[in-house]
């Protein structure tokens, strides 16, 4: 693991590089604890693996990237043959504001123009 920026950011989030060799697991866990919620987004980096929420699976690979919610039960697994390698993000949920920057609203516009048509009943075309 790697910390990166440890003891010199100041942004709200610890941010860190995880390698798990093949066949490496996190371990099923949660982090609820009482005046100390955490949040943790999982982005695939190389290799693959299963990211288990709850009781969803999910098959993860490069580019993939899962949102492990305050309280729910997660965990990591490297099921191909080499390393799994995942940036997490993680820290306290707080509200936060970033709409009126200027890569919100390019996000907000590609959503936008990615989605499926819509027909008069509201329905995917």
């Amino acid at each position: 693991m790697q910390w990166l920026f440890y003891g010199q950011s100041e942004l709200p989030v610890a941010v860190q590089t995880w390698e798990l060799p093949a066949g490496g697991f996190e371990g099923m866990h949660s982090h609820a604890e009482p005046g100390r919620p955490l949040e943790e987004i999982y982005v695939v980096t190389e290799g693959t693996g299963e990211m288990t929420v709850d009781d969803e699976t999910y098959s993860v690979g490069v580019g993939d990237a899962v949102l492990a919610r305050v309280g729910r039960r997660h965990d990591l697994r490297n099921t191909g043959e080499g390393p799994l390698k995942v940036m997490v993000i993680w820290g306290e949920p707080r509200p936060a504001d970033y709409s009126n920057l200027g890569s919100a609203m390019v996000a907000r516009r590609a959503r936008v123009d990615a989605s499926p048509p819509f027909n008069a009943g509201n329905q995917p075309l």
